[in-house]
Formats: C-alpha cells, structure tokens, sequence
C-alpha cells in the first residue's frame, strides 16, 4: 500500500503540472501543436485527481503508525501545495482580473492622457474606447455597446486587440481566460467549456471548436485622435482597486517594457517586430511598422483588393481602407486625397465626387503572431 502514496503523488504532481504547462508560456511549451493534450487534461481533471488523492490516502493511512511516517507527511504537503499553486497562484483567471467596475466618462470628464493608445469601437450610432495600458491587463472586458453585449479582448504577449460579440449557440455567454495558445490568450465559454481563441475569436478545443465569434470592427488610435472622429465618445477609465497593475503596464504601448514576452524588436520581421496586418476576406498581408511610419501611406494589394494602409500625424494610428481601382491614396495633415476628392480618417468623404472610402479590417500586431495565425499571410 505504501507504493500507492508514491505512485498518487507523483500521480498527482505530474498531471497538475502537465495541466498548467500546455497553456501557459513556459519553456517549450507555446510552440506545440498540444492544444488538444491541455483540453484532455483539463476536461478530465476530476476524474485525475479523485484516483490520484484516492491512491495518496490509501497509502499515508497505512505508514501513519510508522517510524518513517514524517516522510509521507513531507510528500503530503508537497502534493497539497503543487496542487494549490498550479490551480490558484498560477491559474490565468486568478493572476488578471476583470474590473470590479467598467467606468466609462465622456470627453469633458476623460482623465486618461491625450497620447495613449485605445481600442475604439462603435456599433449603432453609440462610440467607445478602451485603453490598451487597461484592457492588457484585464485581458477582457465586458461592456454593452449600442445595445448589445460585447467582450473587448486584448494579448499583450501577440500586442492584439480585438472586440467580439459573446454570442455562444445564439445566447449571450460569458468567458474567463483561461491560459493561452501558441502565446496567444485563450477564453472558456461559460456554457459549453469551449476554448475560444483570442486573435481571432475561434474555438479551437471542445464542443463548438471551428465556430467563431462575430467581431465588430475596431480602431487602434490615440485618445485624442478616437475623440477627434467620434467627440460624444466615451472612454474607460481606470478602476482604482488595479492602478498599480496599470502602472506596470504604462510602458507597454510604446514597446519599451522589458518583459521577453511583451518587449518589442525595433528591427523588421523579428519575432516580435510591429506589423500591421490586414486582412481582406480570405487574404491577408502584414505592413511592417518602421516601413509604414517611413511612407506613411502604402498603396498596394491584399490578394485581389486594392488597400491602402495611412498612418496618422500621430505616428500611433493606422486605418485601412479598399480602393477603387488602382487610385493612389496620399495624405496630408490626417487628410486623404484621391483624384479629386478628399476624406477624414474615417473614410468619410470631405469634398469632391464619389462613395466614402470602405475601412478594411487592419490590426497592429507582433510579427510572430501574426503569421502564425495567418499562416498563408503576404509580406509587403
């Protein structure tokens, strides 16, 4: 019997070990195709643990009377506290909380700075922006925008932001993070314990693994710039009780953190290089970065559409919108030209002839996540 309590807790350490290491960036384990393994081990995590501590007890009551008993009490304690550790002080969903409150005030009542970095979003006639040195923290953030639910997303370790309607099986749901994928944040729907990816909003494990997300379209831009375009916006403010996780972040946007996993290459095409992705339909293409604040405005394609990529007087926010034909987009002072006819940031028409510009779906994003999980993506 004294062989269980050995086999138990090694049992036992090994699977709790081995469930926290497929879905959080340790050493090797983000460049595995182990997404299924993680999802096994999770979905049967009862039944692990039930033989495991079943075997633990069954051996300790057996050397209790004996002299040597001391040991078994030490390898006790260890199988507690790995067991405790790996399920609370390493679990994604208790190292980054949500806010206790989402705050949100309007342009005369903003205190957050002019220059930092926010992901606006606007549906029904209603605007809001989320900064990014918050929801990087908080990973999520739950809203209602124009009447319906929404989650605004963020993964500083593939510098991705994106905002998606919660709807799981045509029912609103909610998620938790539950750890991440190929350095990428991963959701669990609520409802049916499916893992949803953050960079694009697909299940990739579970019962509705290949559905997706509706995603709303979004801006990354500077406060003062999202405030230019949608002036009865409203912007979240900080939540008091997470300000010093705030300030640990406060670095973070302009790539100067120095953590591995959010620091950022000033080189093109580093792994952690800045690209701006687009995608149009099924095709994609990454801008890098230093090219684009070089240009300013690059005119080219993605697949069969004719883009245009504009970086804003701000050197912070991008757009991009799909051309009519072969025109050449120029921009002067946050204004876009093409023939005759002159548009805002927004692709809204100034002066002169013809439709608005259409906004192409486009995201600021590390290269190596980018390409993973665009595997067939164009370089400009």
């Amino acid at each position: 019997m004294r062989k269980f309590l050995y086999l138990g807790v090694a049992g036992i350490i090994l699977y709790e070990i081995a469930k926290v290491y497929f879905i959080m960036p340790m050493p090797g384990s983000q460049q595995m195709n182990s997404i299924d393994i993680a999802y096994f081990l999770h979905t049967w995590r009862w039944a692990f643990r039930i033989v495991f501590w079943l075997m633990i007890i069954a051996g300790f009551t057996t050397v209790l009377s004996d002299k040597r008993k001391w040991i078994a009490i030490i390898l006790l304690f260890i199988a507690g506290a790995v067991t405790y550790g790996t399920n609370y002080e390493m679990a994604a969903d208790t190292m980054f909380y949500q806010p206790s409150q989402v705050i949100l005030h309007n342009a005369s009542q903003n205190k957050v700075k002019d220059d930092r970095l926010v992901i606006g979003v606007e549906a029904n006639g209603e605007a809001k922006a989320y900064p990014i040195q918050f929801i990087g923290y908080h990973h999520q953030v739950r809203d209602v925008l124009g009447g319906k639910p929404v989650i605004v997303t963020y993964c500083t370790v593939c510098r991705t932001g994106r905002v998606f309607e919660p709807i799981v099986e045509g029912k609103p749901d909610e998620f938790r993070l539950v750890g991440m994928d190929h350095f990428n944040a991963m959701f669990e729907d609520k409802n049916t314990g499916s893992w949803w990816r953050q960079a694009n909003g697909e299940a990739i494990a579970g019962p509705l693994k290949g559905r997706m997300l509706p995603e709303l379209p979004t801006t990354q831009t500077t406060v003062s710039q999202w405030l230019k375009m949608h002036p009865n916006s409203q912007i979240m403010q900080p939540d008091p009780m997470y300000q010093a996780k705030y300030d640990s972040m406060s670095r973070y946007e302009s790539g100067k953190g120095k953590s591995t996993l959010t620091k950022t290459d000033t080189a093109a095409w580093k792994d952690k290089s800045w690209v701006v992705g687009v995608q149009a339909g099924k095709d994609s293409k990454a801008f890098d970065w230093n090219k684009l604040v070089k240009q300013r405005v690059i005119n080219d394609r993605v697949g069969a559409t004719p883009v245009a990529v504009v970086l804003a007087a701000d050197n912070k926010s991008f757009f991009a919108f799909q051309k009519a034909g072969e025109q050449e987009i120029a921009v002067r002072n946050d204004t876009l030209y093409a023939q005759n006819t002159a548009y805002n940031l927004l692709g809204k028409r100034l002066a002169g002839d013809g439709p608005d510009l259409k906004r192409v779906n486009a995201y600021q994003e590390f290269w190596h996540s980018w390409r993973t999980f665009h595997p067939d993506t164009q370089q400009y």
